[in-house]
């Protein structure tokens, strides 16, 4: 169903493309938007529990179109480096792709929330009071991935291997 790397080469391991989508913080996530043209729009999101959780506002493009057609992309890049005399980018990024659904449960909203607030500020009791505040407004959601793939520019893997 999911396409093979094609430069294969390059393919992260899983334990590095779990390590970059853990410590990434922004993200570009792709849903099928209006008319069925691609809409991509970045986010701050978390990874846990071996799924990517993000919130946003209860309507709008990006939440009608994941109700509509919940198959997304996201696509997270941890390394970005121009190399002008080589004419490259020196890359390191994440693709995956997996099923998104609003959370509707406020145990599953709560745990969402938490795990994103907790990402980005330590205090636990701010993050949870911030919640609790937001709560009416809040909206969840949760990607269960189906496919993911690391990969980065053929000079670090060459780098790394000593070739």
């Amino acid at each position: 169903m999911f396409r093979k790397m094609r430069r294969y080469r390059q393919q992260l391991g899983q334990e590095e493309t779990i390590s970059i989508l853990k410590s990434g913080k922004t993200a570009v996530l792709g849903v099928l938007g209006d008319d069925g043209y691609p809409y991509t729009v970045p986010i701050n999101y978390v990874y846990a529990d071996g799924k990517i959780y993000f919130h946003g506002a209860k309507s709008g493009h990006k939440i009608d179109a994941i109700k509509r057609c919940g198959r997304v992309s996201l696509c997270v890049i941890e390394k970005d480096d121009v190399v002008k005399e080589e004419l490259t980018t020196y890359f390191r990024s994440v693709i995956l792709f997996g099923k998104a659904r609003v959370l509707e449960a406020e145990e599953e909203m709560f745990h969402a929330a938490r795990a994103l607030g907790l990402k980005y500020y330590e205090d636990k009791e701010t993050v949870e009071r911030e919640i609790k505040r937001e709560k009416a407004s809040l909206c969840c959601v949760e990607i269960v991935i189906e496919h993911m793939t690391g990969k980065e520019a053929i000079e670090l893997t060459r780098a790394e291997s000593g070739s």
